[in-house]
């Protein structure tokens, strides 16, 4: 089901926001089909399942509620000796403990009843329409008694890294996995949480009645599973195994996408931890395992500056390398100039580095403070002027620069874009860390990131094999078309559709359209008068002239013949819908009628002029809107037979 779920999922995605068809109408359908009938079979529905939607709703807050029991933190140990001491002659099983938000799920006749978080254990937040659109959650299950469960909602650190990315204040941005997740959860809006990725992982069955569990938590944890419930990993151990399950679960943490600070143990033998009762605090029936910090001495070699696109320089710790959980660690992030003089760190101290979580390097003492000296006056990337602010309860250093690269990734990031020059493996965090680095200036120098090969194989996420195809699919961009150039140089309103027919009308020649003015451009049919003033505006600066010459003396773009065949839908505008059978996929339609003079929109308007689908006779919400318009819907067929007829004519 969950397959079927992500192939579905991932076929509307490509096919409504890609304009890309990955699989036939046919295949949609048979798949579709099998789903339901799984799910009728089952009686699990996956939240994410396309058979359902879950409506969107805003609340003015979120109601709190007593738990019926309280909800007890662990016992906590850094000892593996401990943990063997606490299993004794039982069988335990022994999970990931997550760093999550602890959620507790009442279902009720097979349906997601109420959500509540774990809160001050005593006190929880309703939020239960957030939890309707957890990715991986059942809103229906099998069971149609009163089901209790606990489990962890979380945030993997690859959608952490994406959600931050598309936060441009810096200082708005989360700190960590966990702190994004308890906002999203916490949202009155529960659109916001859906675009979140949150999961859920259950890890504990509270009540289930008339079920027989054979008095095994084990069992329990499998009869979760078969419900449709995803389960945190999980696995039997003995005293005599304990330290060796301690060993494979480390082993994995780097691999992790989802962020967990130790392990849980729990006894199987779920009658015998009952009658151990519990303590003020603690159930006596769990330990938890917190990772004992591995800390290393080194020296402090410098301080490396690195800017943002908010214009602040974050100070990077650079030091001797360490070895540090089984990797080598050379630096850490200081995060800003308070925490450096709470540290009074200096070029040349002993200090101590650690990884929190066995994940992210941190400094956790400086032994011979010497002080902070050095803050750089000048900015690393542009050489603007820097000041230091008072941010909240923190000083931090600021580039001044307006025009500073680093406060440009989006310009970049548009630039390396699909529709622009098509560049993989340059992701916003990418390109900020090549401009920090000072390796892209201007779009050209991204043209000679071959210069920095030794250094960019030893940055965090790259090698050999990332490098290398980095640099293939910038040779491979080098080949591109003159419209999709001035795309990518980002001018303000002027889009990849406005960028063909400016370039179509001065006979794709740069230096005609250099020289043009605002009222050559706004003769031409679908520019007007805003666009022209902003293409004009933008080339009237010497410095953009200047970075679009250098850019074309870097690209292959192969001569463009001037429109020879009439421009026969000059004027025509046209609505695409449905799947495409005599093209590849939709926007290969768009590209023909644009290259005849037509428009394509994605909407049906009194402007439209024809619909094509298809499914002629389809009840559509576009078919719907056409007729009421009067508006004729054609097939494929038709439309290319209206161009055959023209050509022919």
């Amino acid at each position: 089901m969950q397959e079927l779920v992500e192939l579905l999922n991932n076929a509307s995605r490509a096919y409504y926001q890609e304009a890309e068809e990955i699989m036939s109408n046919y295949e949609y359908d048979q798949l579709y089909d099998e789903l339901q009938e799984l799910e009728q079979e089952l009686g699990i529905t996956l939240s994410n399942s396309p058979t359902v939607n879950v409506g969107y709703e805003v609340l003015s807050e979120l109601p709190k509620e007593r738990h019926e029991s309280p909800m007890l933190s662990l016992d906590k140990t850094k000892d593996v000796e401990e943990l063997k001491r606490f299993v004794g002659n039982q069988k335990a099983l022994m999970s990931w403990k997550m760093d999550g938000l602890t959620i507790v799920l009442t279902y009720r006749e097979g349906r997601l009843y109420k959500a509540v978080t774990r809160g001050n254990g005593e006190v929880g937040e309703v939020i239960t329409n957030n939890a309707k659109v957890f990715k991986n959650i059942p809103l229906q299950i099998a069971y149609q008694g009163e089901l209790i469960l606990r489990g962890e909602a979380i945030i993997g650190y690859r959608d952490f890294e994406r959600i931050n990315e598309a936060i441009e204040d810096v200082d708005a941005r989360y700190k960590n996995p966990r702190n994004l997740c308890s906002g999203s959860v916490r949202q009155l809006n529960n659109e916001i949480t859906a675009k979140r990725n949150v999961k859920f992982y259950a890890f504990t069955l509270v009540q289930a009645e008339n079920v027989d569990f054979h008095n095994s938590r084990a069992c329990q944890m499998n009869w979760l599973k078969e419900q449709g419930f995803e389960v945190v990993e999980y696995h039997e151990v003995t005293s005599d195994t304990v330290e060796q399950e301690v060993i494979k679960f480390s082993e994995k943490i780097a691999e992790n996408d989802f962020p967990s600070d130790g392990l849980v143990l729990v006894y199987d033998d779920i009658a015998y931890g009952q009658s151990l009762g519990r303590t003020s605090k603690f159930p006596r029936d769990s330990y938890a395992f917190k990772w004992a910090d591995e800390v290393r001495e080194t020296k402090l070699l410098e301080i490396e500056w690195s800017p943002s696109r908010t214009g602040l320089i974050n100070p990077v710790a650079i030091f001797e390398p360490v070895e540090l959980e089984g990797t080598t660690v050379s630096r850490a992030s200081v995060h800003n100039i308070s925490i450096m003089e709470e540290l009074e760190l200096g070029i040349g101290d002993t200090i101590e580095v650690y990884k929190a979580n066995m994940i992210i390097p941190q400094i956790a003492r400086n032994l011979t403070r010497s002080g902070v000296k050095d803050i750089p006056a000048q900015c690393p990337v542009c050489q603007g002027k820097t000041e230091i602010r008072q941010v909240s309860n923190a000083r931090a250093l600021y580039c001044t620069n307006p025009e500073c690269q680093a406060k440009h990734v989006k310009s970049f990031a548009l630039f390396v874009s699909r529709d622009a020059l098509n560049i993989e493996g340059l992701s916003e965090a990418t390109l900020e860390k090549f401009i920090a680095l000072g390796y892209i200036k201007e779009y050209a120098d991204i043209f000679h990131l071959d210069r920095y090969q030794e250094e960019i194989q030893t940055l965090d996420g790259f090698g050999k094999k990332s490098y290398q195809n980095l640099i293939a699919s910038i040779e491979k961009a080098r080949t591109t078309t003159l419209p999709r150039v001035i795309y990518a140089l980002g001018i303000a309103n002027i889009g990849l559709a406005n960028a063909k027919m400016i370039c179509k009308e001065f006979q794709y020649d740069v230096e005609a359209m250099l020289q043009a003015t605002t009222e050559d451009l706004s003769a031409i049919s679908g520019v007007g008068e805003v666009i022209a003033r902003a293409f004009v505006d933008y080339f009237s600066a010497e410095r953009h002239v200047k970075q679009l010459r250098d850019l074309l003396a870097e690209l292959d773009i192969p001569k463009e013949e001037a429109e020879s065949g009439k421009q026969i839908f000059a004027g025509v505008n046209f609505v695409i819908t449905g799947s495409v059978e005599h093209f590849a996929n939709r926007g290969e339609v768009k590209e023909l009628i644009e290259s005849l003079g037509g428009k394509v929109t994605g909407s049906v308007t009194s402007k439209t002029n024809y619909l094509i689908n298809n499914d002629v006779t389809s009840t559509s919400s576009k078919n719907k809107k056409a007729n009421e318009l009067g508006i004729p819907i054609i097939s494929e067929e038709m439309f290319l037979n209206m161009i055959q007829e023209d050509q022919e004519g």
